[in-house]
């Protein structure tokens, strides 16, 4: 979605990644800021939690524009998704289905995205007046095994837990291919809705129900602020944030038959 955008205006897209390493972010902006390029978009490390690398580039003059991933650190232009609505979306659709004990996979929940996605699962279930349980709530890097590794825990303490919303795709995966492998079926006893309409979701078995986030609207967003920014040079340029609605995209992982649903 960036390129797009960068490249009708006559700008290459150079692209870095820190693999949510701090320290890779950091020498990549100072490898960038010492290339004299003519801004930075970028999504944040996990890891990062101190911003003095992005102050620089504000410092030089350089553009910068945050995706993905927000802070109130940095007076800069964003584009983000309304991770919150997204959360809840995905667990009141789950609790429609009849899923009453439903787990939630979240990352490091200091950064935005985590911490909004938390919040829309909590309050998705006190709206529909089922208690908080801390013991559903997982944290990890919400890679495929950490997906694994958090429903193989589910399954070995015996947690009553029918229902998932998973922070990630990957995360989503890896829970489905363990619950595959106890004989759980998907989504007859156990309903699943992840994150980031990853291609492999819809060709999965059954088919991952998922939150959407537009992640081509987001780069085009992300690029198009970047371009008024550069327009707006020779005058003082006031960042904006842009919120895109999310889409709650339900396939066969999430959805029970009528039958199912009185047997609940």
């Amino acid at each position: 979605g960036i390129e797009e955008i960068a490249n009708t205006a006559g700008f290459n897209v150079m692209i870095c990644q820190s693999h949510d390493n701090y320290e890779n972010e950091v020498d990549k902006v100072q490898a960038l800021l010492n290339a004299g390029v003519d801004g930075v978009i970028v999504s944040y490390a996990k890891e990062t939690k101190d911003f003095k690398h992005f102050k620089k580039l504000i410092n030089n003059g350089t553009p910068l524009i945050l995706f993905d991933r927000s802070t109130n650190e940095l007076e800069v232009s964003q584009v983000v998704i309304d991770d919150y609505l997204g959360s809840f979306m995905a667990t009141e659709h789950l609790i429609s289905q009849g899923y009453t004990r439903i787990a939630h996979f979240t990352s490091n929940v200091k950064i935005s995205i985590y911490k909004d996605r938390l919040r829309g699962y909590q309050e998705a279930l006190v709206a529909n007046k089922i208690p908080l349980d801390e013991e559903l709530i997982f944290e990890s890097d919400l890679q495929l095994e950490d997906g694994r590794a958090s429903m193989l825990e589910i399954i070995g303490k015996g947690m009553k837990v029918n229902g998932l919303v998973s922070a990630s795709a990957l995360g989503a995966m890896g829970a489905m291919q363990v619950l595959k492998e106890h004989k759980i079926k998907v989504p007859d006893q156990f309903g699943i809705v992840g994150f980031a309409n990853e291609t492999f979701m819809s060709f999965t078995d059954p088919s991952l129900s998922t939150v959407e986030q537009h992640s081509k609207r987001i780069g085009n967003s992300a690029a198009e602020l970047f371009l008024q920014e550069i327009a707006s040079s020779q005058s003082k340029f006031i960042p904006q944030k842009i919120v895109l609605k999310p889409e709650l995209i339900i396939r066969e992982s999430s959805v029970r038959t009528g039958e199912e649903l009185k047997k609940i």
